[in-house]
């Protein structure tokens, strides 16, 4: 199967039929204001992500791609335009605790063991010890620290800790992910192996995915569509449907197939148009980021 590549404007997002978006953006804009003024982060983004869709999030740093995963979890709000979560608002969604959440910092509590840690959601929620001991076992042998079990976040390096998030973040098997490159600071080797078993996870539990990364083969690995944005302030360039051998049943002999060679260098050929457009001296996009405002 060949990869299909959009040509032209952006294309109309496809709207799930019957089913309600996992994650439905119109208009979204997001304005920082600082004291030394403001600066525009996100600028009329509309997407719209099916039940059961991943949707990987690229372009430059500083485009807006940490910020929209931050709206949609609730951890800042949009300054102009409406987001929904499942039909929801992102603070009802968050409430109703409807996903899952992987940032670039493990977050981890320190004074947990790595077991108590990946168990912490479903204590919360109320599932019994042996409930969780079982999950908590079932995760650790996915992110191959089962020998880790009873170590404390200082005794682990940073991918190890990072690993320990992301088991945490599918504890309860949520309906949407939210993940911020979460696969960073892991070795090549064990990101190719955790981008396998995000995508069979993710099959298994038909949980839709919002995914931050800075890697155009891990987006094109992992995604149905990858969503290219423009440098601040961060709009949607272009949206590419990723079509692979296999289809659904990725796996690693995918890695060396045509069809993902050409998904790539249509994504990097998505992220490249335009570069050399000019930018007025008094737009936005060339305004310095206040210290301490993250708009990546």
């Amino acid at each position: 199967m060949s990869t299909q590549v959009p040509t032209g404007t952006v294309p109309a997002t496809p709207r799930p039929t019957g089913l309600t978006p996992a994650v439905e953006a119109r208009g979204v804009g997001k304005v920082f204001r600082t004291r030394a003024g403001e600066v525009t982060a996100l600028e009329n983004v509309s997407l719209t992500i099916a039940p059961g869709e991943f949707v990987s999030l690229i372009g430059p740093s500083g485009c807006g791609k940490s910020t929209l995963l931050r709206l949609v979890a609730d951890l800042d709000a949009p300054t102009s335009g409406e987001l929904s979560i499942f039909g929801k608002a992102p603070r009802v969604a968050r409430e109703n605790q409807d996903y899952g959440i992987a940032f670039q910092q493990a977050g981890l509590l320190p004074w947990r063991t790595v077991r108590a840690n990946i168990e912490l959601p479903l204590e919360l929620h109320g599932v019994g010890r042996a409930g969780r001991a079982a999950r908590a076992a079932e995760l650790l042998e996915l992110v191959g620290l089962a020998d880790f079990a009873g170590h404390f976040p200082h005794q682990l390096s940073g991918g190890m800790q990072q690993r320990v998030a992301i088991a945490r973040a599918l504890a309860e098997q949520p309906s949407l992910l939210l993940m911020d490159e979460p696969f960073g600071a892991l070795d090549e080797m064990t990101r190719e192996r955790m981008q396998t078993e995000l995508v069979r996870i993710c099959q298994e539990s038909q949980a839709a995915v919002v995914f931050v990364t800075h890697s155009i083969p891990e987006a094109v690995f992992l995604s149905d569509r990858v969503v290219v944005m423009s440098p601040r302030p961060g709009r949607i360039r272009q949206v590419v449907p990723i079509t692979l051998t296999g289809g659904a049943e990725r796996s690693e002999e995918l890695r060396e197939d045509a069809s993902f060679f050409a998904a790539v260098t249509a994504v990097r050929e998505a992220l490249h148009e335009g570069h050399g457009d000019r930018v007025p001296a008094d737009g936005p996009a060339t305004t310095p980021m206040p210290r301490g405002v993250d708009a990546r």
